[in-house]
């Protein structure tokens, strides 16, 4: 008895899944990829930046201080890495430090002059049963929590990350480096939670490819344990009820977001291109 042939026919065309043509919600880890790409354009777009998005790759450079501002994702696997790399070298000024995030093992990339910064865990919301009958807490008592809808409140977002997150190369906050005003309006949400008007925590969502981006949740020190990233999170996280939240965490934050309902499904790698002087 002859066996079922497991070569495809010809002509039949089988994908990867990552070929430009392929829609966005193949599957839920090319949406976060694509998510993540657009969240960087739109990052470019709105500083009126350099910004540069190929097939396989997309890249910003917001600022010249820190590399959290210029971050490069790319967008399918690099069938040729070295050609990539060159092309995302040639996009930065020497002396700009930039962020290179993967989705897939690249192996050691120190020859081509970038550090290993970690592999963080992306995560995806699904909701917990019983979700809808016991929605998410509200605000804890003595913090509110409202979306930042001026480039007033941005800038405080941005004080809020630098010295919450921290991000010492960014300190003192120089307005648009992280959040550009031109992000107000569009798929871009901010949120802030205060006690009276002292901010305490913030958590960004980007919608795109059909998902929300959660991503940019920091917390004051001295106002940790309170519940107020909590509370933006969740604020990020149900932005448009109709998507689901991906987000990528840090090990450390890892066990909090499984408690909203958050799952680990697969670790990126970032590399840090340094820059110089």
């Amino acid at each position: 008895m002859s066996q079922p042939s497991l070569l495809p026919s010809e002509g039949e065309y089988l994908t990867t899944g990552w070929e430009p043509t392929v829609p966005p919600e193949d599957t839920l880890v090319r949406q976060a990829v694509l998510a993540h790409g657009d969240w960087v354009w739109a990052q470019g777009q709105a500083a009126g930046r350099p910004c540069r998005r190929e097939a396989g790759w997309a890249a910003a450079y917001l600022s010249e201080r820190a590399a959290m501002s210029n971050m490069c994702v790319l967008l399918q696997p690099p069938a040729d890495l070295a050609t990539v790399l060159a092309e995302v070298e040639e996009f930065y000024p020497p002396h700009v430090p930039a962020l290179v995030f993967s989705p897939w093992p690249l192996g050691d990339l120190r020859s081509y002059g970038l550090a290993k910064v970690g592999h963080p865990p992306l995560m995806i919301h699904l909701p917990y049963p019983g979700l809808a009958a016991h929605p998410p807490p509200g605000s804890p008592p003595g913090v509110s929590i409202r979306e930042a809808r001026t480039p007033a409140d941005l800038a405080t977002v941005e004080r809020v990350l630098v010295e919450g997150f921290p991000l010492p190369d960014l300190s003192p906050p120089t307005a648009g480096e992280l959040l550009p005003a031109g992000l107000l309006g569009g798929n871009t949400h901010a949120w802030l939670a205060e006690d009276g008007h002292r901010p305490l925590a913030c958590a960004v969502a980007y919608l795109g490819a059909g998902v929300i981006l959660v991503q940019l949740v920091a917390t004051l020190t001295d106002a940790r344990r309170r519940g107020a990233g909590a509370g933006v999170t969740w604020a990020a996280t149900l932005a448009d009820p109709a998507r689901r939240a991906v987000l990528l965490a840090s090990d450390a934050g890892r066990p909090i977001y499984e408690r909203m309902g958050y799952v680990a499904i697969e670790r990126w790698s970032i590399w840090l291109r340094p820059g110089g002087a």
